[in-house]
């Protein structure tokens, strides 16, 4: 099978190009610059052009990730930044299959967890997740997170490709060894950092819910859709067992072996995101996921709870 992967230079892109050319499969990766262990093709991520988009024709899966990362401080500027990257690169990939001559069969488009609202009473799955963005006693700038997550998925259901099947994946935090198969850091590094330098307790209290999904299982659950014809639409892709921030903290400093975590209020947490250069809705935002439809289709987890995907993501770091 040929596989594209647009935006597929950085963790999760990775993961994916390393299983897949594993299997004997073509992995093509559509890129500005970045580097892969598959072939790399330059694009833009706005414009159209023939030199990328005949990867598209004759491919059979477009997996697209394009779009500017959100560890980053919430400025307008890179607000605008993180919109504009994932809905005019979710555009263009669907003019490319629209003008194909053998579209590909699936385009797994990635979203996120991020479009849920904040809440703890009750874990959000496809059928009666509750949307975020009017959630009372937040920030209300964290509406701006979610009304990118809605356009776009937007861009995704408004291309028009007929002959082939969408899936917008809703992915909590995709977690992988430390310093493994790409050039960016990923977020299981960045913890394991803090942990180790004994600032891993919980944040703001610690109520807040943690969605996350083991890099194995991310793309065993993508070959997963792939198979599945009759999958379309939103699937969230997370762990059936989220947990709250605390737990995931205290399983987190035990798979390292560290006893202790100083905690920190919500207000210590905004100038630690800053002098990290992110933002503290990244940690205080409560994402209970749960992947509702991948289970009801049969989908088997391999990495199901939070403390043995850390032990065993640490003994690999």
């Amino acid at each position: 099978m040929k596989y594209v992967i647009p935006g597929g230079t950085g963790q999760v892109g990775a993961l994916c190009a390393k299983r897949w050319l594993a299997a004997g499969h073509e992995v093509v990766v559509l890129s500005r610059g970045g580097a892969s262990e598959a072939r790399v093709v330059r694009w833009d991520g706005r414009t159209l052009d023939d030199a990328w988009a005949r990867e598209l024709d004759g491919a059979d899966v477009v997996l697209n990730l394009a779009g500017r990362s959100v560890s980053c401080r919430y400025t307008e500027a890179n607000l605008a930044e993180m919109m504009s990257s994932r809905v005019d690169s979710t555009r263009v990939v669907g003019e490319a299959i629209a003008r194909a001559k053998a579209p590909p069969k699936v385009w797994l488009q990635m979203s996120t967890a991020t479009i849920y609202a904040h809440r703890f009473d009750a874990a959000n799955d496809e059928a009666t997740g509750v949307m975020g963005g009017h959630e009372p006693g937040v920030p209300a700038y964290w509406k701006r997170s979610t009304d990118i997550a809605a356009a776009w998925e937007r861009a995704l259901d408004e291309a028009p490709t007929p002959a082939t099947r969408k899936v917008a994946l809703r992915t909590a935090m995709v977690m992988s060894e430390p310093g493994a198969l790409s050039s960016t850091e990923n977020i299981f590094a960045v913890l394991s950092r803090i942990t180790r330098a004994r600032l891993g307790g919980p944040i703001g209290g610690g109520r807040q819910y943690v969605s996350w999904i083991h890099g194995d299982d991310f793309v065993r659950a993508c070959d997963f859709l792939v198979a599945h014809d009759e999958l379309s639409g939103a699937v969230n892709v997370a762990a059936p067992e989220p947990l709250p921030h605390a737990e995931f903290m205290r399983a987190l400093r035990a798979a390292w072996g560290m006893r202790v975590g100083l905690p920190a209020t919500g207000w210590m947490a905004s100038i630690g995101s800053w002098v990290m250069g992110t933002d503290p809705e990244l940690v205080m935002k409560s994402r209970r996921v749960v992947p509702g439809r991948l289970l009801e289709a049969g989908f088997s987890f391999e990495h199901p709870t939070w403390a043995e995907t850390a032990k065993s993501l640490a003994a690999r770091g």
